[in-house]
């Protein structure tokens, strides 16, 4: 098979995605666009040129959720390659996801989102999240985790 873009001035397009969680539950967005159009996955979108990707993070989730958010550290990098049944390149997305503290704002669907809701890490599987985003929501747990147990973290509540 030829992997080939359908514009040869194509290039990847870079996003971020944000894991938010509030105890044993994750935001998930309902996408309200391709790709991933009808499909729950984690809030985020594309980098706007000039934007840091911390900006663009907080900006996409604020968007997306109504939710304000501190980021925190880099959870995951990686690529979502769509390709069509000729081969040929139709989507190239690098992502890189973040562990994200929701501060405030008031939880509602916004621009992108079809839908948001907290959702128990237990039922991902009934949203049709892929594995790879569940590989990240674990992943982001375990970092969180680490993160609350740092004697800093503990003597700051």
């Amino acid at each position: 098979m030829t992997v080939t873009p359908r514009d040869p001035s194509a290039r990847p397009i870079v996003g971020v995605g944000a894991v938010i969680f509030d105890g044993g539950r994750v935001l998930l967005v309902k996408r309200g666009h391709e790709p991933l159009k009808g499909e729950w996955s984690l809030p985020g979108g594309r980098v706007e040129l000039g934007e840091t990707l911390e900006d663009a993070v907080a900006r996409e989730v604020r968007e997306e959720t109504g939710l304000e958010v501190t980021v925190g550290p880099v959870i995951e990098v990686l690529d979502r390659l769509r390709l069509a049944p000729d081969g040929v390149v139709e989507h190239h997305f690098v992502i890189i996801d973040y562990l994200c503290h929701a501060r405030g704002g008031t939880l509602a669907h916004a621009s992108d989102a079809d839908d948001v809701q907290w959702v128990d890490v237990a039922q991902l599987r009934e949203y049709r999240v892929t594995d790879k985003a569940i590989e990240v929501i674990a992943k982001a747990q375990t970092v969180s985790a680490a993160i609350r147990n740092t004697p800093a973290h503990r003597a700051a509540r």
